[in-house]
């Protein structure tokens, strides 16, 4: 379809679209982020209106009733998986932008047909005649008002049914028939009757939402008392029909992004629905779009939900890099591109542009060795399955479970090939692997089982840690409930608490705990009286308060932790795992570089400067939609948030983070902040453990104890070392240079229980400086040393065969000689070997007070005669009380008795001529 007038850029448009709709009294507001912490029904933002999902709903509200946005977008799963056909067709993407306008309990259908004309036709200059407009078949107000506030052609509105024209937000809740307006880009705009058919010359390109009913759970629709408008229009579309243009690939929005992958790549790009390199290219553009907004809204690829989504994305473009022949990194180069053409509209890709090219180049160089692998292995699969049109279900399996292969890329690569996935044995096989994560996990799976025996309680641990409460229910006298408990139970990655639970004649230990919707309840140990007894009476429940108060201790800790990371490493870090325990404290999160030391110490100090100002740690229960107007509010995709949340927050505004454990009163009762480790446990996610409280006693009493057992294995090493060295003399003539005593080096400790956790730490590493240096010596004497030991014994081999025992044509030789290691023994047995020229021998001597033991036969025995030095040496090692193995030619054995090391060896002529007879 040509426009026959100046083409717009598409961030012209764009600002066309906001410009128009703030002349009409809205307010522009800011994208929400793709990665919808708020609201853990949702992977990703997938349309306009989920940031304001509260007011349709009716459980918020703004301080403006009109709006409008362009909301950065994911679709990748659920009903709008439209995976296949991004970069194969024209229009789809796994990101995209949506224009909508909202009115709030405002204005209504008729004022949003009226404002969608005149933008398109009067702003934009569309051609009339192509335009058509749907309606929901019920919905004749809509129809009359198309026919009434615009001059489109009245044989241009159609009705549809609810398929197509009616919108829910879900099973129940608000909805409402929508009308949505479509474009003819025929030829001859003469195609009108393609409407809602799904073919690309007819397309979709604005959809009005009028969220007028509530559905009840009985699909009853009630009128709301306030109506809503909210619409959706899809930017990249809407840019190439402006722009005349027949792919959303071919305009602005992505040609400065595809032309630096074609520069990288060496290759054209010449806009070809069906050429490989061209798809390739498409998919690549379109996917890192995907992967650098979500990246800089604070996810990360990796093994979990989302994270799982973008690593998928990541691996699929990185697969489509290898049709181009990029074997190498290369995608993270591009996002300069995506960048430079969308950072000032979005200007957090720009603030976060190094962090985003550093995780997507980390995933690039993981996955480029994982999928070589998983090639040969298709490969090998391709093969093997000769003419066959369907790959195994088996081998997908096998290459998502060993290889990391999503299915969705080996279906691509079948694709390639004309073949398709068995799915179904594909999804079996994944259901087999459930169960059996599920039988692993027996305990919780027995309370499980008993759970509807329970009744609900309550928890009422925040404000007491002992109560007297009703004893409700005894199973198997190992679970219990009651009416109410203090004892808090697992969640959040805070553990569970324990205590005691006592009555008439009975007392039992809480040990663990496990909440089942509104059901707590608690595996105990009973260790005095009969607790069945008591059902249906008052029982005493007191949690073990000091263990509460480390964990405690360390959650507050965890929540300072988590604002100073943010503070040193940047706002991209978010929460991806947590333990908060009464000995220590874990916090998992995204960054994909090592923490250095000057960085742990900077957090550590902020930290502690917080905790020494002691500032009161508020805990309140407040509307969800209150706590997220806190600035800074911390919440996370993935936890359960009701309608009223509980804030944790410091009252400086430090910190403030939804939370539902148990915290310290004031900062100040924590003491000290220890960070005692940071390391990576998967790409991208680092993790650090800490310790607070009585964590800090254990610690530093930790270090001191290390302090005294180096000093005392320091001390073991220079005795060892002066003695091979005397050793050693007895062979030569040693250098006084070598013998120089490294004994100066050995720092005392002063009085070490008033030393610093830094200053103890130093002490160590120091003692283990010298340590090190000592063991290098030791090490170099023991070699110089054996090779001496074994020339020594080789001095004798000679006259050890010569005076062996005849039998059968060949010699058995056995003897007890002088070793300090396995390896020493071995040598010798090497040389042994080599100069019998038929024959057994078996040596043996004493290594660290336990018998050691080598036996060797030559080829010509291990053929004619079968006899093998394995089966031998263990024969003889049972009588020291031990056991070996080993190949035919040469075995070792062990054995726990040394003063039986002289009879095994008298027995080994015996133990051979058994085995020959």
């Amino acid at each position: 379809m040509h426009i026959d007038r100046v083409t717009k850029t598409c961030n012209e448009i764009r600002n066309d679209f906001l410009r128009f709709f703030e002349e009409h009294g809205h307010k522009i507001v800011s994208s929400a982020p793709v990665i919808p912490y708020d609201d853990p029904t949702l992977l990703f933002t997938n349309a306009g209106m989920n940031q304001f999902k509260d007011i349709f709903l009716g459980t918020g509200k703004r301080d403006y009733n009109r709006a409008a946005d362009s909301q950065k977008c994911i679709r990748v799963s659920g009903k709008h998986n439209d995976l296949e056909e991004v970069g194969r067709d024209t229009y789809h993407h796994t990101f995209f932008e949506m224009l909508g306008n909202w009115s709030f309990g405002d204005y209504y259908k008729k004022e949003a047909i009226e404002w969608a004309w005149e933008l398109m036709t009067t702003v934009w200059e569309l051609d009339k005649t192509r335009l058509y407009a749907t309606v929901f078949e019920t919905d004749t107000e809509a129809e009359e008002l198309w026919k009434k506030v615009t001059d489109i052609n009245p044989s241009h509105v159609l009705r549809f049914g609810k398929k197509d024209n009616f919108w829910e937000m879900g099973e129940t809740g608000p909805c409402g028939p929508c009308s949505e307006i479509h474009i003819d880009l025929s030829e001859n705009g003469d195609c009108g009757h393609l409407v809602n058919a799904g073919d690309a010359r007819v397309m979709e390109i604005w959809n009005l939402v009028f969220i007028q009913y509530n559905r009840d759970d009985k699909g009853t629709l009630t009128p709301l008392p306030a109506k809503h408008v909210d619409t959706g229009m899809g930017f990249e579309r809407i840019c190439a029909v402006l722009q005349g243009k027949k792919s959303n690939y071919d305009t602005d929005v992505f040609t400065p992004i595809i032309k630096h992958i074609s520069n990288i790549v060496g290759k054209p790009y010449q806009s070809k629905l069906d050429d490989p390199l061209d798809i390739a290219m498409r998919v690549i553009a379109d996917h890192l779009r995907m992967l650098s907004f979500s990246i800089a809204d604070g996810g990360i690829p990796s093994n979990e939900g989302r994270d799982y989504v973008m690593r998928r994305i990541l691996r699929r473009a990185a697969r489509f890099g290898r049709s181009l022949g990029m074997h190498e990194p290369f995608i993270f180069k591009i996002v300069e591109a995506v960048v430079q053409s969308m950072g000032n509209q979005y200007p957090e890709i720009k603030e976060r542009q190094n962090h985003i090219e550093r995780v997507i180049k980390g995933e690039e160089e993981s996955f480029n060795a994982t999928l070589d692998r998983g090639l040969e292995i298709f490969e090998t699969v391709i093969e093997r399955i000769g003419h066959s049109k369907t790959f195994p279900g088996e081998d997908a399996f096998k290459l998502y479970d060993t290889y990391g292969f999503p299915l969705d890329l080996t279906e691509l690569m079948a694709t390639e090939r004309g073949l398709k996935v068995d799915v179904v044995r594909f999804v079996e096989l994944m259901e087999e692997q459930r169960t059996r994560a599920r039988d692993a996990i027996k305990s919780s799976t027995q309370i499980a089982q008993i759970g509807s025996e329970f009744n609900d309680s309550i928890f009422i641990g925040y404000e007491q840690n002992e109560a007297d409460v009703l004893l409700d229910k005894v199973v198997d006298n190992k679970y219990i409930s009651f009416n109410k408990t203090p004892i808090y139970i697992e969640s959040g990655g805070q553990v569970d608490d324990t205590g005691i639970v006592e009555g008439e004649g009975f007392r039992a230990r809480i040990l663990k705990s496990i909440k089942q919707d509104k059901k707590l309840i608690h595996e105990i140990e009973v260790f005095e009286g009969n607790i069945t007894e008591n059902v249906g009476k008052i029982v005493h429940v007191k949690i073990d308060y000091d263990r509460r108060q480390n964990i405690m201790r360390n959650h507050t800790a965890t929540h300072l932790l988590h604002e100073a990371l943010r503070r040193v490493l940047g706002s991209h870090v978010q929460q991806h795992g947590s333990l908060v325990a009464p000995d220590r404290l874990r916090f998992d999160f995204n960054h994909f570089e090592r923490v250095t030391e000057e960085q742990i110490r900077e957090i550590e100090n902020i930290v502690n400067k917080k905790i020494s100002e002691g500032i009161s740690v508020e805990a309140k229960e407040m509307p969800i939609e209150e706590a997220k107007k806190i600035p800074g509010i911390k919440m996370f995709f993935g936890e359960k948030y009701g309608d009223v949340v509980r804030v944790i927050r410091m009252a400086d505004d430090f910190s403030a983070e939804l939370c539902g454990g148990t915290h310290v009163k004031n900062t100040a009762d924590i003491g000290l902040f220890k960070i005692t480790s940071e390391s990576s446990i998967a790409s991208g996610i680092r993790r650090i453990e800490g310790i607070t409280g009585d964590g800090i006693k254990q610690y530093i009493n930790d270090q001191l104890q290390k302090i005294s057992e180096v000093d005392m294995h320091f001390t073991k090493l220079l005795e060892e070392r002066e003695t091979l060295e005397q050793e050693l003399g007895q062979y030569k003539k040693v250098d006084p240079a070598k013998r120089q005593s490294l004994g100066a080096v050995k720092i005392q400790v002063e009085n070490a229980t008033t030393k610093t956790i830094v200053e103890i730490e130093t002490l160590i590493q120091v003692r283990h400086q010298a340590t090190e240096q000592l063991n290098k010596e030791i090490s170099d004497i023991k070699k110089e040393l054996s090779k001496h030991r074994v020339q020594e014994a080789l001095s004798g081999i000679d006259a050890l065969i010569a005076g062996g025992v005849a039998f059968d044509d060949f010699k058995i030789v056995s003897s007890k000689i002088e070793a300090s290691s396995m390896d020493e023994l071995k040598n010798i047995g090497d040389t042994l070997r080599a100069k019998l020229t038929s024959g057994v021998g078996v040596l043996g001597t004493v290594i660290d007070e336990k018998v050691a033991l080598v036996c060797v036969v030559t080829d010509d025995l291990i053929k004619n005669k079968k006899l093998q030095a394995g089966i031998i040496v263990g024969e003889i090692a049972k009588i020291a009380g031990g056991s070996g193995g080993g190949r035919p030619h040469l075995a070792t054995a062990g054995g726990k008795d040394v003063n039986k090391l002289d009879e095994a060896l008298e027995k080994t002529v015996d133990i051979v001529k058994a085995m020959i007879a």
